[in-house]
């Protein structure tokens, strides 16, 4: 039997720039991209300095064009991280915008980036950073947000990525001012974010996201919805393996019921997930909201039993999109909702069958066209604002001439804005007249 020979390798020897003694700070190219992918269960941390072991190891760790940025460029990037640049700031740490091009390193392309810092006082470690870098360094995807590189500088911890002009899904969503999201456009995002989640699930070697919410969904310029954040991002099962034992991490309100309870992670907590996004998006609600009465903070459990029920279901619908949207697309979206939040994680679709019906919602184009109601003004009313513009013009003497012609026949004016109703004197005359006469006993004359 042929003995496979085990590498073992120092992480310096992958991230030198991390460490002070490395000397060398020559510009690094792009590198190869590493096949079959580097998986995270291949990567040990165990101590400082971290060791990978792999077998037949022939190429670095990142892979597939992948930049090192030094402190100093990054700096220059984002002109020191100054305040004018800060995007905003998550579990990871502050994230500033910066641009660069060939002069910023050769053979990049003119481009505004995305510079997220890890705050070592945050929520999340080095260890996700690196998860990202293992991730994002190998997979490439059109829904996947793009990470151009690193930077790994003593303590110091960056991520370049691609940077994403509208910002993130929950900025859009719940945002209190400004033109809410159509509904072709919430269905154009959610086919973005699952065409994302299908790509994982889908890989040869399967990834399950474990974080997918509304604020790790970027939007380019035309609202192309693309994953970010895979700081909590896992392997799948392998071999005879159903699931993956983890210690429970995620968002309240986005995490599977099941996962929750026993630490099972399979791709069908991240189908749930996106059954709760996708609600997000029919609905205009966040998934937990403590300023709603208490029956209506947690979304799933409010707003499920109306999925199934189309007499009810405009009930729950974002009143912000006043109607417009197709209704036989509303109830087909509904129905996918409700079997991707199915408290059975077997009863639920898989990504690539939720791509498929959200590929046949984008064709629905029977979305009513708004009313248009034209009111016009009662002739009392322009006459009313002739007099009016005439008072004006009139010198002193005029004007206290028509006070006084107005105060003399004040009875005798009716105001344009509060028409004159002519009804009957008496509730007997007004039987009298709607027995008698061919006019509805509900009309009124208007003067």
């Amino acid at each position: 039997m042929t003995k496979i020979k085990r590498i073992s390798i120092t992480w310096r020897s992958f991230l030198p720039v991390c460490y002070k003694e490395e000397t060398n700070n020559k510009p690094s190219s792009p590198r190869s991209v590493l096949k079959p992918r580097l998986s995270l269960s291949d990567v040990s941390i165990t101590g400082s300095p971290m060791s990978i072991s792999m077998e037949d190891l022939s190429t670095s760790l990142v892979g597939s064009n992948l930049h090192i940025f030094t402190l100093a460029e990054l700096k220059t990037i984002t002109h020191s991280f100054s305040t004018s640049n800060f995007i905003g700031e998550g579990g990871f740490g502050p994230v500033h915008k910066g641009f660069i091009d060939d002069k910023t390193r050769p053979g990049l392309s003119p481009q505004p980036v995305a510079v997220k810092h890890l705050d070592l006082e945050g929520l999340q470690g080095h260890r996700e950073w690196l998860t990202e870098v293992i991730f994002l360094g190998q997979l490439r995807h059109p829904h996947l947000v793009k990470l151009i590189g690193y930077c790994c500088e003593d303590e110091h911890r960056h991520l370049v990525y691609e940077y994403m002009p509208r910002g993130s899904l929950e900025n859009h969503l719940f945002r209190k001012y400004g033109a809410s999201l159509s509904w072709s456009v919430r269905m154009k995002i959610a086919l973005g974010a699952a065409k994302g989640l299908s790509f994982l699930h889908d890989a040869e070697k399967q990834v399950i996201y474990r974080d997918f919410k509304a604020s790790n969904i970027l939007l380019d310029s035309d609202y192309t919805a693309k994953l970010s954040d895979f700081g909590l991002a896992k392997d799948g099962p392998e071999g005879d393996k159903t699931h993956v034992s983890t210690r429970v991490m995620g968002t309240q309100g986005y995490a599977a019921p099941e996962y929750v309870m026993t630490g099972h992670l399979t791709t069908m907590s991240d189908v749930y997930s996106f059954g709760v996004v996708f609600l997000e998006l029919l609905t205009g609600r966040r998934s937990m909201d403590k300023t709603r009465p208490s029956r209506e903070q947690n979304l799933v459990d409010w707003a499920r039993p109306y999925l199934n029920d189309h007499r009810k279901l405009d009930r729950i619908l974002d009143p912000r999109l006043e109607g417009q949207y197709s209704t036989t697309g509303a109830q087909k979206a509904a129905a996918l909702a409700y079997q991707c939040l199915s408290h059975q994680c077997k009863s639920r679709p898989t990504m690539s069958t939720v791509v498929k019906t959200l590929e046949l919602l984008q064709n629905f184009n029977d979305i009513p066209v708004g009313t248009f109601v034209y009111i016009a003004p009662l002739e009392t009313t322009k006459e009313a604002e002739k007099q009016t513009e005439e008072s004006k013009k009139g010198n002193g003497h005029q004007n206290r001439h028509d006070s006084h012609h107005r105060r003399g026949n004040r009875h005798r004016m009716r105001s344009p804005r509060s028409p004159t109703v002519y009804s009957s004197p008496s509730p007997n005359d007004s039987l009298t007249n709607a027995t008698n006469s061919p006019r509805p006993s509900h009309e009124v004359k208007v003067v």
